[in-house]
């Protein structure tokens, strides 16, 4: 078996590979060795047919088998035994078909490839960043305790004569038409339903106001062109509604039993609980932008070579994703061209950080334990209800999609490890400079 380099150009690389039909032929013997105890032929005992006779049935068939399995080998020989790392699957020129080499021919073609870089990180422990960090105010604390509060609020029946006010809780039926048909999940019996709370569709609870117990409404309305059922988006419709009951809003009592009816002991529990919460979100703000700020650092202090194959896949998933989007001001007074260039360049961005992440992770050992595997796969199955079983099984046997599920959790554990390493320093600003956005940041998969 012979492997020759013929060209080098930057991270492409070819070769031409010849593996002679004698070594091909020894394979087909060894498989058919292998499977001859299976084979059931007419006038052979079990496992006693000559491999010559099995050759000329099933030799041919097995060719294409052979020699597929050759290639990948030959292919990864080529590349381990140069310390090359493919950045994407190699293309194969084969000089001959499966015809030939069936009919005595050597198995001869080419393989093209680009490899990846060779990358020499930065010392990370000698990067320095700067985090935000916020406590959650108070008022934000008093706010959410209203909210729960709102959602434990009690109601009092209003007499039969009386009409429906804003805040008012309805208790209603109705059926939903378009163009005079009922269609399907636009009926309801026994509904209750808050004026004001927007729970239902844009100006269907307005409509409502001033209807007393007992009294049928036509209410007409538009479905948003958002609307999650697409049959309906943008659709007029108008529900038939009877009020069954009105019932108007209690005070809300914010006390020791309202934390009691939501499961703690107090209000200072409560709050607690609530302070906490929200201090993860703030936690989490605080940490979205040291990572930002993480990665320029990173793409500031990092220059290579890339493959061109990656970032050219980067680009046109971010193209076609930004094809099928709507400009928004920033982007609508700027040439397709302009545009390319500046998502190009997002591109080499994200391929970069990609590259070097992968890099650091692998010098400090950084692996995803295969139970945080499982709960993003279950996670993503949990998408698709009904067919959860079925995800799960794609995942398992498609180690492509297996290994895109992995990317963004590894990649999220190197920059732990990067935070934990680099000198961070806490810097402690407002509320609503802390939610500011830090702007996404994707890294492609490496």
């Amino acid at each position: 078996m012979e492997v020759v380099e013929k060209s080098t150009d930057g991270l492409s690389r070819s070769f031409t590979v010849k593996v002679p039909h004698e070594t091909i032929d020894a394979r087909v013997v060894s498989k058919l060795e292998e499977i001859k105890g299976q084979v059931r032929l007419k006038g052979f005992r079990p496992g006693k047919a000559p491999v010559s006779f099995l050759k000329k049935m099933y030799g041919k068939g097995m060719i294409g088998e052979v020699v597929q399995d050759l290639v990948q080998e030959m292919n990864d020989k080529a590349l381990s035994e140069r310390n090359l790392q493919p950045a994407i699957q190699p293309r194969i020129d084969m000089t001959g078909d499966v015809e030939a080499i069936a009919g005595g021919g050597d198995l001869e073609y080419e393989m093209h490839v680009e490899v990846l870089p060779a990358i020499e990180p930065a010392d990370v422990a000698e990067i320095e960043l700067e985090r935000p960090v916020a406590d959650v105010p108070e008022e934000d604390i008093e706010k959410a305790v209203k909210e729960i509060a709102e959602g434990q609020r009690a109601y009092d029946e209003k007499d039969a004569d009386a009409a429906a006010e804003d805040g008012d809780q309805l208790d209603i039926d109705f059926v939903g038409k378009i163009d005079g048909e009922p269609f399907d999940g636009g009926a309801g019996e026994g509904i209750a339903l808050v004026i004001g709370s927007g729970q239902f569709i844009p100006g269907f609870e307005e409509q409502l106001t001033g209807a007393k117990v007992g009294e049928e409404r036509v209410v007409k309305v538009t479905f948003p062109e958002d609307y999650q059922a697409e049959n309906l988006a943008g659709k007029d419709a108008e529900f038939d509604v009877s009020v069954n009951k009105i019932s108007a809003p209690k005070e809300i009592e914010i006390d020791d039993e309202l934390a009691k009816r939501v499961g703690l002991e107090s209000l200072d529990k409560l709050k607690d609980a609530l302070r906490e919460r929200l201090g993860e979100q703030f936690k989490a703000m605080s940490r979205q932008h040291a990572k930002r700020a993480l990665l320029d650092k990173l793409d500031e202090a990092h220059a290579f070579e890339l493959p061109k194959s990656m970032v050219e896949q980067e680009f046109e998933q971010i193209w076609s994703q930004v094809e099928g989007a709507e400009r928004d001001e920033e982007d609508k007074d700027k040439s397709e061209d302009e545009l390319k260039a500046e998502y190009r360049s997002i591109a080499e961005r994200r391929v970069r950080l990609g590259l070097v992440l992968a890099e650091i992770g692998k010098r400090h050992n950084v692996d995803v334990p295969s139970d945080q595997v499982q709960q993003a796969m279950i996670a993503e199955a949990r998408k698709y209800p009904g067919q959860e079983r079925e995800v799960l099984e794609f995942f398992q046997k498609n180690p492509a999609a297996l290994a895109q599920l992995r990317a963004p959790l590894f990649e999220e554990r190197v920059v732990d490890l990067i935070f934990e390493l680099a000198k961070v320093t806490d810097k402690t600003v407002s509320k609503d400079e802390l939610f500011k956005d830090p702007g996404e940041d994707e890294i492609a998969a490496a």
